[in-house]
């Protein structure tokens, strides 16, 4: 059975295998929640219905990276390029128009998150927790320990690359020559949920991310300052388990207005400016957000597919069609929604009524990174490492 979820005052615990990454591994939970209550529940995948295509997803380009193995490895886009990079320490730029690598080097450790780029600073972090930095020509240039396990993919903006460990740290570190220039330090949760915790950049400015029991916040690149911590939802229940309600996915944003969901807790969306929620509902989820103009969306731990007006919450639509497909994080691009499964498929739903109007088949490992729109293609990357552009029609 998978283990997910480790006491933050325990100490010198083996870690265990993941089975699918950790974006997808919660899961996983979901399944040892009902095998060690004694339930005979079985998650079997939905059959996938027939789908005539409303358009294509016509390929590109191709490349590969390498696997991923148990850890979720997101490809980045700065300037004109798609920086990427696998398990086993390949770490690469990529023509974005052509597929083709411009570089690629061997990272000396095993990795378990990356990359962050702004096009100038490249970074990629070790299972031991070591920093590897490289220039736009990727030649190494400095190489720091911030002391613990790194999951969630690091940020670099403003000359400063934002780390985030496993032990609640958050660390700045000077992009040019890796000199600490800030600590953060969250205080530490009795149960939390082991998986990377996503940050999204705004600007050279802020950084807006989940923390455990069910809150999220908005902290500063230039110094590692709160501005302002909200809570979507409030741990309930009587077992640690059971109160499990961390935000870990990457909030979204669209306009002015930021959307935010936890693991058996809440959906909501509010201020960015000011963090306030403007609505909230119960709901659970792993692999977030995304928005539209007017929708928020997102899949829960069933992998059912449902859409909430932006402005109070009222639900649209929803979509059971890939019920325990295990699907990854979304993308709201133009008028679809899109998401792979732990088959390889990308699915796109309309996203006026919830229809699925198209599929394809990316390959047969997991996708759980969310596809990236950008120059008029999508890029979508898989846990077998396979990267291709595709090009809507």
């Amino acid at each position: 059975m998978t283990k997910v979820m480790t006491k933050a005052m325990t100490k010198g615990m083996k870690r265990l295998p993941m089975r699918i990454g950790a974006a997808l591994v919660l899961s996983a939970t979901v399944i040892a929640l009902v095998a060690c209550s004694g339930g005979s529940r079985v998650r079997k995948p939905a059959e996938l219905v027939t789908v005539t295509n409303q358009f294509d997803l016509q390929p590109v380009w191709s490349t590969s990276i390498g696997s991923s193995e148990s850890f979720n490895f997101h490809p980045i886009v700065a300037g004109d390029a798609v920086y990427v990079a696998s398990h086993r320490g390949n770490l690469a730029r990529i023509d974005l128009a052509t597929g083709n690598k411009t570089w690629e080097v061997s990272v000396p450790e095993r990795l378990s998150v990356g990359p962050g780029s702004d096009g100038r600073t490249t970074v990629a972090v070790s299972t031991k927790g070591m920093v590897y930095a490289y220039d736009d020509m990727g030649k190494p240039i400095w190489n720091v320990s911030v002391g613990s396990e790194v999951l969630s993919e690091p940020v670099v903006a403003a000359g400063i690359v934002v780390v985030r460990a496993l032990d609640n740290r958050f660390v700045g570190l000077d992009a040019q020559t890796g000199v600490k220039r800030w600590t953060y330090q969250r205080q530490q949760s009795a149960l939390s949920l082991r998986v990377g915790y996503g940050m999204l950049a705004i600007g050279n400015e802020v950084i807006v991310t989940g923390f455990t029991g069910g809150r999220f916040g908005m902290i500063a690149i230039a110094n590692g300052g709160l501005v302002w911590e909200t809570p979507v939802s409030f741990p309930k229940g009587f077992s640690e388990i059971e109160r499990l309600n961390d935000v870990t996915a990457k909030p979204s944003m669209e306009g002015d207005i930021l959307c935010a969901v936890s693991y058996q807790g809440r959906i909501g969306c509010g201020q960015a400016r000011t963090g306030n929620l403007l609505w909230f509902k119960d709901y659970s989820s792993y692999t977030g957000t995304s928005q539209s103009s007017d929708m928020v969306f997102s899949a829960n731990d069933k992998s059912h597919v449902t859409a909430f007006a932006t402005k109070d919450g009222t639900q649209v639509w929803e979509n059971t069609q890939l019920t325990y497909r295990d699907v990854g994080e979304s993308l709201a691009v133009g008028r679809v929604l899109l998401m792979g499964d732990a088959q390889g498929y990308i699915h796109a739903f309309s996203q006026a009524n919830g229809e699925m109007v198209a599929r394809i088949r990316h390959d047969s490992s997991p996708i759980s990174a969310a596809p990236i729109a950008v120059g008029g293609l999508i890029l979508v990357q898989s846990q077998g490492g396979k990267i291709a552009a595709y090009s809507p029609k």
